[in-house]
């Protein structure tokens, strides 16, 4: 699991069907410390995350198609989870 911040959206006129009707967001990665790492990845969102919100993030393809319920999805990333609070100890 990655925790990061969505800091975009990807649209597409020609894609692969199964993203008909899908959201990709860009998220940043964060470190272990909250702060931005620099890296990103384009997530499936299936939980109606936003620009700016913290989110969860699994980055396993045969997870992510569980969660989809495809087995031939071409999926790797997918946000399962909007983040209300981080509480990290020191």
């Amino acid at each position: 699991m990655i925790i990061g911040t969505v800091t975009g959206e990807v649209y597409s006129t020609i894609n692969h069907p199964f993203y008909d009707g899908k959201k990709l967001l860009i998220v940043e990665k964060a470190r272990f410390d909250g702060t931005p790492s620099g890296d990103y990845l384009i997530a499936i969102d299936s939980v109606g995350a936003g620009v700016g919100q913290e989110v969860l993030v699994l980055d396993e393809g045969n997870g992510a198609r569980q969660i989809v319920q495809s087995a031939t999805a071409p999926l790797r990333s997918i946000i399962v989870g909007i983040i209300d609070e981080v509480t990290r100890n020191p």
